[in-house]
Parts: structure tokens; sequence; C-alpha cells
């Protein structure tokens, strides 16, 4: 199992130590995309969707899950966020939503920015399925990484 930092020597399952890693700045950006119907997508832009205003709702849903990661996710460590944003882009055949999470922490933000990406994107889906079924989530990736001691990473 070597390589897999939460798994121990024994293959149980364990949270790391971080207590003497240093504090850096931490930031990770991920997105997420909701492929749908250019009709849906017309309601979303224009503020018509069945539920209300679809984009802001999705913005703070993003930002309360970045929050409660730790909560959802076994090992990751609970983190002082210090900027969650959530961004929204459209095109003819869908959204797609980038999460940024900062702190300046002992361990990365790359969890949080994905768990913020995943449920914006399901809450778009949850807000707009009564007008499209057919809609799909789908792309939730980190697309960049910086701080600590693995170093930047940055999707091509």
């Amino acid at each position: 199992m070597s390589g897999l930092s939460h798994i121990d020597e024994e293959g149980r399952a364990r949270m790391i130590d971080t207590s003497a890693k240093p504090e850096t700045l931490r930031r990770a950006i991920a997105s997420a995309r909701v492929v749908m119907a250019r009709e849906t997508v017309e309601a979303i832009r224009q503020g018509h969707g069945p539920k209300g205003g679809i984009v802001e709702v999705a913005r703070i849903a993003g930002i309360m899950a970045a929050k409660r990661t730790a909560d959802l996710i076994p090992m990751c460590h609970p983190i002082p966020l210090t900027h969650i944003d959530i961004r929204v882009a459209f095109d003819a055949d869908g959204i797609r939503l980038e999460a940024e999470a900062r702190a300046r922490a002992q361990t990365g933000v790359e969890m949080e920015a994905l768990v913020a990406a995943s449920v914006a994107a399901l809450t778009v889906y949850d807000m707009c399925k009564a007008l499209d079924r057919t809609m799909r989530i789908t792309d939730i990736r980190l697309e960049l990484k910086t701080g600590g001691k693995s170093g930047d990473y940055r999707r091509e």
C-alpha cells in the first residue's frame, strides 16, 4: 500500500498527522459541468428557473459545502478556509462551475474545492430537474493546486 498516505502498514485507514507540517498558503480550483438542453441553459441565464435564482443558490450551496468537507470526507482535516468563490460560465449546452478555495493551513484545500464544485453542480441539477430530466453532471476535476510540500499542479 505504499504511496497511499491514508492507509497504514497494516492496510487500515488513518488520518494523516499534520502537526509537524508548517502552515503555508494553500489554494485550489476545481470545476464541474452540468450538460443540459439549450432551453434549460437559457431559462437559468434569464433567471426563470422553477425554483428561483439558480446561479445564486448554487453559489451559496458550494460555499456551504466547502465549509463542511471534513464532515463529508472521512480522512479530511477541518481547515480554516479564508476564501471560497464559485464562478459560473454558460455555453450553448450547459454550465461550467468553478470553485476556488484558499486557506493558510498545514494541508491542502483540494477536497474543499472539489466538494464545492460538486455540490454547486448538484444544486443546479436539483433546481432544474423539473425542466430537464436529461441533464448530466460531468468533468468534476481539480484544475489547480498551489502551496505545500508536493508542489504546484495545473491541469493542461
